[in-house]
C-alpha cells in the first residue's frame, strides 16, 4: 500500500465558524467576489463557478479564538492569473483597506494578505510559472520579498476593472471560475508533531522547513499545507472556538480515501468514517485539534 499521497491531492475547501453571519458572507461575496452558492441552515456556502472554497458556519455561542492557540493562520486563494489577482486586490483597497496586513513575493508566487472581519487571515495570491521554481536537495527555494501592492495594481489591473478605484462595481463576472484554494495554513504546536502527523500519517510530502514552519505538498507543488508556530509554540489541544472548522482534503479516487484511513488506524488515531452517493470522507484532529477531512474530488 502506497504510504504517499496521490500527486492529485489538493485542498478543496475551508470551513470557518464565525460569530456573525450576514457580515462574513457579505465580506467573503462582495469584497473577495466569491459567488454565493448557497444558503441554508445558518451556514453560507462560496466559491468560484460550481465549486465551494469558503463555508461558512454561524456559531455565535462560540467564544474568540485565543491568538496564541491552534488553529487558522490563512486560507490561501490562488487567483488563475495577474490580472485577477489584481481585480480581487483592488476591491480590497478600495472597500476594506483597513483589513490589509502585508504583501510579499515567495519567489514561487506573488501574494496579498489580508485579515477577514473577524480576524480570519486570507491570503490572495498567483504562481509564477512552475519552470521558474528553483528546488535544491528536495526543496523548494522560498523566500520574503517586499512586494508593491500600488505597483501590482498599475502593472497588471485591467483597464475595465480601474473603475473598481473610484465605484467598487460587482466584477464578479469577469473573473475566470478557475480560482482554488491553493494552499491553507496552520497554527500548531510544534513543527515535528506536525511532520508526524500530516507527512509520516497522511503522506504529504516536504518540501520546505524554515522559521519555525513546516510545508508540505502533493506532487510536487511549492505547499498544500503550511504548519507554523510562530504565534502558537508549546499550545496543545485547542479549545471550541470562531475560527478554523475543518480543512477538506480532495483527493482523486474512493481507494485512497481508505488509504488513507487504514494509515490512521495503524497510529491509532480517531478517525470518523461517513460514505454516500459521492462516495467515501473521512474526518480526523490534528494533534491541536484542527479538524481535516478527506473527500473524493468532486464531492459535493
Amino acid at each position: 500500500m502506497t504510504t504517499t499521497l496521490s500527486a492529485d491531492t489538493r485542498p478543496s475547501r475551508v470551513a470557518i465558524d464565525v460569530a456573525d453571519l450576514d457580515a462574513m458572507s457579505d465580506f467573503y461575496s462582495r469584497v473577495l467576489l466569491l459567488d454565493r452558492l448557497d444558503e441554508r441552515g445558518g451556514q453560507v456556502w462560496l466559491g468560484r463557478g460550481a465549486e465551494t472554497l469558503v463555508e461558512l458556519r454561524h456559531r455565535p455561542d462560540l467564544p474568540r479564538g485565543e491568538r496564541r492557540s491552534a488553529g487558522l493562520f490563512h486560507t490561501a486563494l490562488l487567483q488563475p492569473d495577474q490580472s485577477s489577482l489584481a481585480t480581487v486586490l483592488a476591491s480590497v483597497s478600495q472597500q476594506t483597506p483597513e483589513l490589509f496586513t502585508g504583501s510579499a513575493d515567495h519567489l514561487v508566487s506573488q501574494a496579498f494578505y489580508l485579515d477577514d472581519p473577524e480576524g480570519n487571515g486570507v491570503e490572495l495570491y498567483v504562481d509564477r510559472p512552475r519552470e521558474e521554481w528553483s528546488w535544491q536537495d528536495g526543496r523548494v527555494q522560498m523566500d520574503t520579498i517586499w512586494l508593491d501592492p500600488s505597483v501590482f495594481l498599475a502593472e497588471h489591473l485591467r483597464a475595465q476593472d480601474k473603475v473598481f478605484l473610484e465605484t467598487a462595481p460587482d466584477r464578479r463576472g469577469s473573473l475566470p471560475a478557475r480560482t482554488v484554494v491553493g494552499h491553507v495554513h496552520l497554527k500548531v504546536g510544534n513543527t515535528a508533531q506536525a511532520k508526524d502527523f500530516y507527512v509520516d500519517t497522511l503522506g504529504f510530502e516536504v518540501t520546505a522547513e524554515m522559521f519555525g514552519a513546516l510545508f508540505v505538498s502533493a506532487g510536487g507543488y511549492h505547499h498544500h499545507l503550511a504548519m507554523n508556530t510562530w504565534q502558537s509554540s508549546g499550545v496543545g489541544l485547542r479549545a471550541p472556538a470562531l475560527g478554523l472548522g475543518r480543512v477538506d482534503l480532495a483527493v482523486p479516487a474512493a481507494e485512497e480515501v481508505e488509504q488513507v484511513a487504514q494509515r490512521l488506524d495503524r497510529r491509532g488515531l480517531a478517525v470518523r468514517r461517513d460514505a454516500d452517493a459521492n462516495g467515501p470522507s473521512l474526518e480526523v484532529p490534528d494533534p491541536w485539534g484542527n479538524l481535516v477531512r478527506v473527500t473524493v474530488a468532486g464531492r459535493a
